[in-house]
């Protein structure tokens, strides 16, 4: 591997590492410290990508070179993926739901959108920092240097449970591994990591907006109310 790719996974780390260091080490009272910690996630993020992006400079130049997709073609597969990466999603959360049993909505993504309803700059990391930096780092370099030496299967198998495993949400970890293999069959089919970046940041602000947008405890009244109904109906 290059070693610019073994500095972008240093980076990368480091990154996720720093905002709890800040929270240990410098003290600041005039804010909350939620607070503190979402402004320098973002910082660091924000840092971190444009680092990232300046060691990936000579990949970009290589790609230049190169024939590629079209900016429509892009726009395309983007729109196309949005599309591939939900219905995975779905297909998976059904099996989590009819085969395996589990019917509670991913403890990883209700964490999120609690910071987001304390802090909205927290919107930031889901829809723009994660994607960008998870494809880069799960997709390009992982997926991509395990694809080198082995076929598809192999290598977008275990990028895609790495890349689940590290969301620390593994009751839904089937959900994480199915997306990740829709984003690098992206990557490998367009060539280009900008299709899953843009098709992950689409589907990332389509949660993030359902999750804001709907009182979740009004819904599941809702639906005990059919329910209800329907038992009544059906006289069950």
């Amino acid at each position: 591997m290059p070693r610019r790719y073994w500095g972008i996974l240093i980076i990368y780390i480091a990154a996720q590492l720093l905002p709890g260091v800040i929270l240990g080490f410098i003290y600041q009272p005039e804010l909350p410290p939620q607070d503190v910690g979402v402004l320098w996630t973002i910082v660091s993020l924000a840092l971190a990508t444009v680092w990232i992006f300046t060691l990936l400079r000579k990949d970009m130049a290589e790609l230049n070179h190169r024939s590629g997709l079209s900016t429509g073609e892009i726009v395309k597969w983007s729109i196309i993926g949005v599309f591939l990466a939900y219905g995975t999603q779905i297909v998976a959360n059904l099996i989590n739901i009819y085969v395996l049993g589990i019917d509670q909505g991913s403890q990883n993504t209700q964490e999120i959108i609690q910071i987001i309803e304390a802090n909205i700059w927290f919107i930031l990391l889901p829809i723009i920092f994660a994607p960008i930096l998870e494809e880069i780092i799960f997709r390009k370099i992982i997926f991509g240097e395990i694809y080198k030496r082995t076929n598809f299967i192999i290598a977008g198998l275990l990028s895609a449970l790495i890349f689940a495993a590290l969301h620390m949400d593994f009751t839904f970890i089937l959900t994480y591994t199915a997306m990740g293999f829709a984003f690098a069959y992206l990557y490998v089919k367009t060539k280009r990591i900008i299709v899953p970046i843009i098709a992950h940041m689409a589907m990332n602000a389509f949660v993030v907006i359902i999750q804001l947008s709907v009182d979740v405890e009004d819904l599941e009244r809702q639906l005990e109310d059919m329910e209800n109904a329907l038992m009544i109906f059906f006289g069950g």
